[in-house]
């Protein structure tokens, strides 16, 4: 055999292994628990046209089974409110403002909304588009606790809102900063019986 056939089989051999070796730690490194927190920007909206735009802040933790797959649960708390113009009617309220006898009459008046708490939970499939950049699609459910006050031009207060709880699902995107953080926004659509929510959210992320 000669010496450049030996040269070219143990270059094979060698570049097998590093391969072999680079799939298992990317196997190895692409698994286990990580968690997460930063700013949501949540957009709010009931049936009854009562909604607006909060900011809050989320924490998670998720649990990586392979490069592609993991399940993560994350919370999610309001910290300002957000205010709206209301245009509804008696009806909204099953209340009689002006005492005539029917409740058809207009309300118009102010209000603000805000986020109590939200938890969620979903399922996860990431894409690798490079080394360091990944793209994901997530589905689960979620649990909202909403806070609103409705004032109208006479002062009269109405307080609604409630919990609410449904299918969610989205998409986003992370960029790896090192081998164990990195930098990800995503953005959520919420479905629940009598409200809406759109959230996106920016933030940093920690594997362990």
């Amino acid at each position: 055999m000669s010496k450049k056939i030996l040269v070219a089989t143990a270059s094979a051999l060698v570049m097998g292994g590093a391969s072999t070796a680079m799939a298992q730690n990317y196997a190895t490194e692409d698994t286990g628990f990580y968690i997460g927190g930063g700013y949501t920007f949540l957009d709010v909206e009931t049936d009854n046209d009562i909604g607006d735009n909060t900011n809050a802040a989320t924490a998670r933790l998720g649990y990586q089974f392979t490069p592609n797959w993991s399940v993560e649960g994350e919370g999610t708390f309001g910290v300002d409110d957000g205010e709206f113009d209301y245009e509804g009617s008696e009806d909204d309220f099953d209340f009689d403002a002006n005492n005539d006898g029917d409740i058809d009459d207009a309300l118009i008046g102010t209000g603000d909304i805000g986020l109590d708490y939200q938890a969620a939970i979903f399922g996860r499939y990431t894409l690798p588009v490079s080394d360091r950049f990944d793209v994901f699609a997530r589905a689960g459910y979620g649990f909202t606790e909403i806070d609103s006050t409705i004032e109208l031009a006479d002062g009269t207060e109405f307080r609604t809102g409630g919990s609410e709880n449904g299918a969610a699902f989205g998409a986003g995107a992370a960029f790896d900063v090192t081998e164990s953080s990195s930098i990800r926004a995503d953005y959520t659509r919420y479905e629940y019986d009598e409200a809406n929510a759109d959230a996106g959210t920016v933030s940093y992320e920690y594997k362990f």
